[in-house]
């Protein structure tokens, strides 16, 4: 999943607030005083600007950070066109920009749904769900996920009834799938199993898989993600566009 602002967005927000503070600082401590009449244009503008930098700075980097899903690797969970809130704080505080963590303020759970810069190209965000922790053995086969040599519950089994970019997955079988204490939606389709591979999950690493099991690139193709390379947590659905807005996808809780 990429994010839907530029990829340096953290970086030309950190640079805008740096030099809106300088500005209003340096005339607070040495023009302001002595001046009369009206701030020069460009101070009247770093003073305005600079709070509001500085608070959607600390709200995106430290708390939630919007994106936008771009691909349907999650169906049914989340759609093509989902505008979705990451919380920033659930697997530790970090840095903007290099990401070194300062705060360690938690760790994934098996059963998120969680956003990672992708391995072989950290510059591109991806989203999937949290199947295996550090030393868990996976195994995959006939389209069921084994955790540790149990196999994850699924019930269920309709035919998936497709809404938005799920157009594209009519003939698929909808299940749930229980990991953990997380009950959840998972789409497979109805061509015959796939065979066996199992996976050992290193230490520090995870393993990240689509809810759309025959339709992701994920952990079973191209490898575990590392600790450091996690953004956040995904927490809710704050918006949906395609081809207008859907109403009954907004503020919907992730699962």
């Amino acid at each position: 999943m990429r994010e839907q602002i530029f990829t340096n967005f953290p970086l030309i927000l950190i640079i805008l607030t740096a030099v809106s503070g300088v500005i209003w600082l340096i005339d607070a401590l040495f023009f302001k005083r002595a001046r009369t009449g009206q701030d020069p244009f460009l101070v009247d503008y770093a003073a305005s600007f600079f709070p509001v930098l500085l608070i959607v700075l600390v709200l995106r980097s430290f708390i939630f950070e919007p994106f936008r899903i771009p691909s349907g690797s999650m169906i049914p969970t989340l759609l093509v066109g989902d505008f979705i809130l990451v919380s920033k704080f659930s697997y530790g505080l970090r840095l903007p920009v290099v990401h070194t963590k300062i705060l360690d303020t938690g760790e994934p759970v098996r059963g998120d749904v969680a956003v990672f810069r992708y391995p072989n190209n950290p510059k591109q965000d991806y989203i999937k769900r949290v199947v295996g922790l550090p030393g868990d053995t996976i195994a995959y086969r006939e389209k069921t996920l084994y955790v540790n040599g149990e196999k994850a519950e699924i019930s269920g089994g309709e035919p998936y009834v497709p809404e938005g970019s799920g157009a594209n997955y009519r003939n698929n079988v909808r299940f749930q799938e229980q990991l953990g204490e997380v009950a959840h939606d998972i789409l497979v389709s109805e061509s015959t199993g796939s065979s066996e591979n199992v996976w050992e999950v290193p230490v520090g690493h995870y393993f990240m898989v689509g809810d759309n099991r025959d339709n992701s690139l994920d952990s079973r193709s191209w490898g575990f993600v590392p600790e450091e390379n996690l953004v956040g947590r995904a927490k809710y659905v704050w918006m949906h566009w395609s081809d207008g807005i859907h109403w009954n996808r907004l503020g919907n809780k992730i699962e």
